[in-house]
């Protein structure tokens, strides 16, 4: 069995990590598959999305602030759209993610939580999921 179905997230920040995981267990619920995997998909380059901890908020604002740091905006890149630092933050963390699924319920780590990088905010983002199994 295989389900689609889509999260739109708003961003407020040029970079900033949005928690979706209560969104993606929503539609796992509604899929009603009981094992399998989900598979998340950012569509946008200068986006991306990961699985980290999500128990201390001190952690994801450490992450984009290591970010910004290693890759900052304003460098002297050849991308003359003056976002080249958000393609390769987007290209570090990556587009997707699969998580398992157990007895209708993600399998995640005790402080790990599902998040959405936006790298050229603010804007309005989707996250493409598609959940397969029985």
């Amino acid at each position: 069995m295989i389900f689609q179905g889509e999260i739109q997230v708003r961003t407020s920040r040029r970079n900033e990590l949005v928690e979706i995981t209560a969104k993606v267990e929503a539609l796992v619920r509604e899929s009603g598959i009981q094992n399998g995997t989900v598979t998340l998909y950012v569509p946008h380059t200068t986006a991306a999305v990961t699985v980290n901890e999500h128990a201390d908020p001190s952690v994801r604002q450490d992450i984009e602030e290591t970010l910004s740091r290693l890759i900052p905006a304003g460098a002297h890149y050849r991308h003359l759209e003056g976002n080249a630092d958000s393609h390769v933050k987007a290209t570090l963390v990556g587009p997707s993610e699969t998580l398992l699924i157990r007895n209708g319920r993600l399998l995640l780590g005790t402080w790990q939580g599902i998040f959405f990088c936006e790298f050229d905010g603010p804007r309005t983002r989707r996250v493409w999921v598609q959940i397969q199994g029985e």
